[in-house]
């Protein structure tokens, strides 16, 4: 997904404001694997996946737990760095070779402090990440896991190609036995 494209998904801005954005954006080339943000480090970055999978986890009790995947189009970033420049508390790793846009923090504070238009794309960004946290939170406490399935089989069926079972189990919160349960009822 081209960035002018992931811009206007967060909020539309004039072309002008997409140019200065784009002047400030870098586009890398990231191999499976690479660690984006690792939890207890800040990272002064904000990202935009154009191609690849991500997905961020934390530890827990000798194993890690995904708490999301993102794909094509997605942010990718720490909110505890973006918003209170505090350390992260999770790990956010690449799942496959990936095409991201880079940012500094700094460079994009910078812009919302000289245009309104990025100022106010900017809060529109933040605030459609908190409703993702939000969905995701109340999605983990009041829904069964068969039907976290079916909501990513319906909105994401792409992941469950591309993403190892054992991450989807994770961010299911189930064991991989339950998924395997989970996909067997659904498939009968």
């Amino acid at each position: 997904m081209e960035i002018e494209a992931i811009i206007n998904q967060i909020y539309p801005v004039p072309e002008a404001a997409v140019v200065k954005l784009k002047q400030v954006t870098e586009e890398v080339t990231l191999p499976k694997g690479q660690i984006l943000f690792e939890a207890g480090k800040i990272s002064r970055n904000v990202y935009f996946l154009k191609k690849g999978i991500v997905r961020s986890y934390k530890f827990q009790q000798d194993t890690d737990v995904t708490i999301w995947l993102g794909r094509e189009g997605d942010t990718v970033i720490s909110l505890k760095n973006y918003v209170e420049d505090k350390p992260a508390y999770e790990n956010i790793e690449l799942l496959e070779d990936s095409i991201l846009y880079r940012i500094s923090s700094s460079d994009l504070q910078g812009l919302f402090n000289e245009d309104i238009f990025l100022a106010n794309w900017g809060r529109k960004f933040a605030e459609t990440e908190l409703i993702k946290v939000e969905e995701r939170l109340i999605a983990r406490q009041f829904s069964l896991a068969s039907d976290r399935y079916n909501d990513l089989l319906r909105d994401n069926p792409d992941l469950l190609q591309r993403v190892q079972l054992g991450y989807i189990a994770s961010y299911l919160g189930v064991t991989q036995v339950s998924l395997s349960r989970i996909r067997s009822n659904i498939y009968k």
